[in-house]
């Protein structure tokens, strides 16, 4: 267990240090008309969550360590977005439609919610 820990913590470093990494070369290239680039982050965490989670699927030998530190740990550090997607995506391929659109309306909604009450707490 304590492998499958150093190896999510290793892959979090990395992924946090590529999001730093690519922020700061997006805001320094790109307009800054919208979040270019927590965009860019996320989309490039959901496009290599559904990569890695395929492989994982079609690979079940790779080893968990690898993987926890891939998934859990790199991608974690990237985007917290690709769980999320991939959680709403693997509800819906279960069938469970209802339930993934409720995780996406109380996700986004809660997740505004929650950070206008952070914000609110600033002002008393």
């Amino acid at each position: 267990m304590i492998a499958v820990v150093f190896a999510v913590a290793a892959g979090g470093t990395c992924g946090t240090l590529l999001r730093f990494a690519t922020g700061s070369w997006i805001n320094a290239n790109w307009p800054q008309y919208f979040y270019t680039a927590t965009l860019a982050v996320n989309i490039l965490g959901c496009l290599l969550i559904g990569y890695l989670y395929g492989l994982f699927l079609l690979r079940p030998d790779i080893p968990l360590e690898l993987r926890a530190g891939l998934i859990v740990g790199f991608l974690g550090g990237l985007t917290t977005f690709s769980s999320f997607s991939l959680d709403t995506l693997r509800l819906l391929e279960s069938g469970q439609a209802p339930m993934a659109f409720g995780y996406v309306a109380l996700s986004v909604l809660g997740g505004l919610l929650a950070t206008w009450a952070g914000l609110s707490f600033t002002k008393l």
